[in-house]
Order: structure tokens, then sequence, then C-alpha cells
């Protein structure tokens, strides 16, 4: 209690946590997030429930600035679920996908909690946040199929689709423009090697910085609330990774990791359908616990047992995120049905029954990156 506390904190890679969350921050209160789901809509609008495949197409643009899933789900009820009802949707589908659009921010880079999952399970930041770009893509690719299904099975869950001139679809493209530039110069510096992952957060974070110069939302207000709500995030998050650092030296001390690895690799069963089990326990956790404090109490004993069986640590880290995620939208925690229903006063049981078929639709996403995990590795073995 002396050593670790101190030690756990006092690392060069933790500021790239901060770092996100300012960078966030500073966008949010720029106003640059406003015309989101405006421009996604014009640019999609054309295609059956276009509005609705518009709604993920912002949460994964949203995602790729916020890294906060509960921040999106938050943000975009207020921009997209009533505009969705107003144009004829179904009060489920709209509901359902603007909560399952949120999980995007966990995936897609620079994701506060893949941060956090480098840190605890003591890899690369760098290679974890560009690993979780594809399987970021393919969520949302899967949500989009998912919308699809829906309005094909279900009369009447979507008004037909409502077309844009060609000038529109440019002009829309500038509230798009400033963002995919910040994603692409910070994502872009990581996995090029020009910078670490702390340093393209700091590069981010200025660049965030100069948008609300630049679009004139500079003031001593805006400032006040983006440091607070910075410092308020990144100490809770601090504190948990301290909190995770005790308990993993606990357990080392303890000597319990060694006999969990020599009895489970002793098992008569394929090495795979041990990190199966473990990866359906963390699905489970998922509905009842926060993502952060699954990973802090977690990771310490099971990635010894994964790495034991030969099993690459990025690719465990993107699996079980992935999983964990699916929490956010299923009963009985559910953070993100909670903060659409309350945004969007539905009712939540109408929120968490639109949600449903989207959880299948990210579980199907986990089962191809359980048997393919070249689709994780891919990006990073490229660096």
């Amino acid at each position: 209690m002396q050593t670790i506390p101190q030690s756990a904190v006092n690392k060069n890679s933790l500021a790239a946590i901060p770092l996100f969350i300012l960078m966030a921050q500073f966008i949010m209160h720029s106003g640059a997030l406003n015309g989101l789901f405006e421009s996604a809509r014009v640019l999609v609008g054309r295609i059956p429930g276009g509005t609705a495949h518009a709604a993920v197409g912002a949460g994964a643009v949203f995602a790729s600035v916020s890294g906060s899933s509960t921040a999106a789900a938050a943000t975009l009820a207020h921009t997209s679920t009533v505009k969705l009802i107003e144009q004829g949707y179904d009060r489920k589908l709209s509901a359902g996908v603007v909560a399952a659009a949120g999980t995007l921010a966990a995936m897609i880079p620079p994701s506060v909690l893949l941060v956090f999952y480098a840190i605890t399970a003591e890899t690369g930041v760098g290679p974890t946040l560009v690993a979780g770009f594809i399987p970021g893509l393919l969520v949302a690719a899967s949500l989009i199929v998912a919308v699809a299904i829906i309005i094909k099975a279900r009369e009447g869950a979507a008004p037909r689709g409502e077309s844009s001139t060609w000038s529109e679809k440019l002009r829309s493209l500038k509230a798009l423009l400033p963002i995919l530039v910040l994603f692409v110069v910070v994502v872009g510096l990581v996995f090029l090697g020009i910078t670490t992952a702390t340093e393209a957060a700091a590069i981010g974070a200025l660049g965030g910085l100069l948008l609300m110069i630049i679009r004139g939302k500079f003031t001593r207000q805006n400032m006040k609330e983006a440091l607070s709500e910075s410092v308020s995030s990144s100490v809770m998050i601090l504190t948990i990774v301290l909190a995770a650092h005790v308990f993993g030296h606990f357990i080392v001390e303890s000597g319990i990791t060694p006999r969990i690895v020599e009895g489970i690799s002793g098992l008569p069963i394929p090495p795979l359908a041990i990190v199966g089990v473990i990866a359906l326990g963390y699905l489970v956790l998922g509905f009842f616990m926060d993502q952060l404090a699954i990973i802090a109490l977690t990771v310490p004993v099971t990635l010894p047992v994964v790495e034991a069986l030969g099993f690459d640590p990025i690719w465990f880290g993107i699996v079980v995120i992935l999983l964990a995620e699916v929490g956010l939208i299923t009963p009985p925690l559910g953070l993100n049905v909670f903060v659409v229903a309350r945004a969007s006063r539905m009712p939540l049981e109408t929120v968490f029954a639109g949600s449903i078929p989207f959880v299948f639709a990210i579980l199907a996403v986990g089962l191809l990156l359980f048997f393919f995990p070249q689709l994780v590795l891919f990006l990073p073995e490229l660096m």
C-alpha cells in the first residue's frame, strides 16, 4: 500500500486517458457534433431506413472522438431518437438502434476502454487502439444489417427513404470533415509509428481546442466545463487503475494465478474451448457490472491463463471488451438503455425490446472475431 498506488499511476502511457477525454470534451463543447446526425441522414437518407442507418453512422463518427459509450448514447438519443419517431420510424427500432450505436465508442479508437485494457494487461497502447478499428467497423456494419433485416421483417417499421441533391450531400460533408480529419491524424500517427498513443492524444486534445477556438466556442464557461469533466472522469478511471494494481499484486502474492493456470492447462479439452468458457463469463459479467470494473478485477486472473494457452493478449482484450459491451444494452444493468429511455422519455421495456435484435448482431461479430483472430491482429501486425 506504500509503493503500489504511486507506481500504478506514475506511468507516461496513462496520460493518454485524460488527454483523450479532454479531446472529446473540447470537441463536444465546440459544437462540431451538433450537425453530425443530420449530415449522416443527408448522405444515406435515400436508402430504405436511411435515417436509422444514419444514426449508426453518426454513432461511429461520434465514437471516434468520445471514447465513452454512455456519452455517445446520450448525445445520439437527444439528436436522433425523436427525429426518427417524427419521421415515422417504429419506436422500438428508433430507441434500440441508438442504444446499440452507443456501444461503438468502446471499440473504435481512440477508446478509453481500450487504453485502460492495454495498461491493465501491459500490452502496447498503440497496437491495442489500432486493433479495435476493424472490429469497430464490423460492429457498425452488423448494426446496419440488423436495421435492414428489421425493416424487411416488420412492416411499417420504417418509412421510405428521402433523397437529397448532390449539393446537399457536399454541404453535409462540411460537418463531418473536422471530426474525420482529427480521427485520421490521431489514429494515423499511432499506426505509422510517428508518435506514441500518449503523444497522439496530446495532438488530438490540441486539435479539439483549436476546433473550439475556430468555431467561436472558446469561452470561460466552456473551458471550465471541459476541464472539470475531464478531471472528474480521469480521477475516477485512475482510481480504478490504482485499486486494480493493488488487487493484482494481491493475486500474485497469493499464488492463485499459477494454480489456476496449472489446473486449467491440464483439462482434457481444447484450449479454444477453455477461452470460449472464459469469454462467456465476460458476457455474463457485462449484464451486472461496469466495463472498467470488469477489466480491472478479472484481467489479472484470466489473462495469464489465456497467454499460457497460447493466445494473443490483444485479441483476447478486443473479444472481452466486445462481449462486456453487450451488457450496456441488456437487462438488468443496460446503462445505455437507461440513458436513451431518459433522453427520449420512453418506457424502459420499449428500449430494451428494441435493443434485443442488435444484441444478436454484436454477438455475431464476437463469434467472427473469436474464430478469426486475424481480423483483430491484421492492423497491429502492420505497424
